[in-house]
């Protein structure tokens, strides 16, 4: 007893900072945690999407509970500049190594925030076209019009041009029509413009455009546009296919002629051009 008398005083001291450690732990995470849902509640609130906030949320946990981890250390006594330049070295070391994935991270933090399209979008992001299924923090998952998941990372959707087929009301169907030289375009602009509007699902307005777009050894182009609604898309462009063929053939419109001039060498050294007609 006698020789543990003279060590009271410190063991005492510090009994009471670990106590006292203790009780700075448990009221620190009970702050953390209250001051996470705080802020969940304040960005669900503002309409933040529920994944976004969700992140935010684990990383603001993390980054508070490394605080508090640092506090007590300084607590203790320990030299916490030593330990806080040690944890920013070892970010940069993740950092360089995980520089993909930390680009994946930033572009899908830009991607929930700038929110450029959204799950049931029908998209063309990162060269892949598809139904949108998920926006990840790391990937967007999409599903192709073949039925084949597709993953593509955000930095590579953020990085290149975003079409969204479905942001606006309405689309373009953009066909184009071959004539033959012994066909009136007139008259078969008039027969399509007859044909277009029994077609189910093209909007009146814009009313649908159909016009010569240029000139072919065949014969006359002609480029027929209809809009209609986003999912009325590929209903409108097939029947609108279809019609274009029962209209030209109620007409008994001759099909094109398509020239193809082969040059060559005979044996008596004369040239031979030889046109065939598909």
């Amino acid at each position: 007893m006698n020789a543990i008398q003279p060590w009271l005083p410190l063991l005492t001291t510090y009994a009471v900072k670990v106590l006292g450690a203790i009780v700075l732990w448990f009221v620190g995470r009970w702050l953390i945690r209250f001051a996470v849902k705080l802020v969940g509640r304040a960005l669900s609130r503002q309409n933040f999407d529920r994944t976004l906030v969700g992140y935010i949320q684990s990383a603001g946990a993390i980054l508070l509970n490394v605080v508090l981890v640092v506090a007590l250390l300084g607590y203790f006594g320990v030299e916490t500049a030593s330990f806080a330049a040690l944890l920013v070295g070892v970010g940069l070391a993740i950092g360089a190594a995980w520089s993909g994935l930390l680009a994946n991270f930033a572009a899908g933090l830009f991607l929930l925030v700038l929110r450029p399209f959204k799950a049931a979008d029908f998209v063309e992001v990162g060269g892949v076209t598809g139904t949108v299924e998920e926006i990840g923090l790391f990937t967007t998952t999409l599903t192709t019009p073949a039925n084949v998941m597709a993953i593509v990372g955000n930095a590579k959707v953020f990085g290149d041009t975003i079409h969204n087929y479905t942001r606006n009301d309405y689309r373009r169907v953009d066909l184009t029509v071959q004539l033959s030289h012994r066909v009136d375009p007139a008259q078969a602009i008039t027969l399509l413009n007859n044909g277009i509007a029994r077609v189910a699902n093209v909007l009146p307005s814009p009313a649908p455009i159909i016009e010569i777009i240029e000139f072919s050894l065949a014969g006359p182009v002609l480029v027929v546009r209809p809009f209609c609604a986003n999912q009325h898309y590929w209903q409108v462009y097939f029947d609108t296919n279809r019609m274009i063929r029962n209209t030209f053939g109620e007409a008994g419109f001759p099909a094109p002629e398509h020239h193809h001039f082969v040059h060559g060498s005979l044996e008596g050294g004369e040239a031979l051009a030889r046109k065939t007609a598909a």
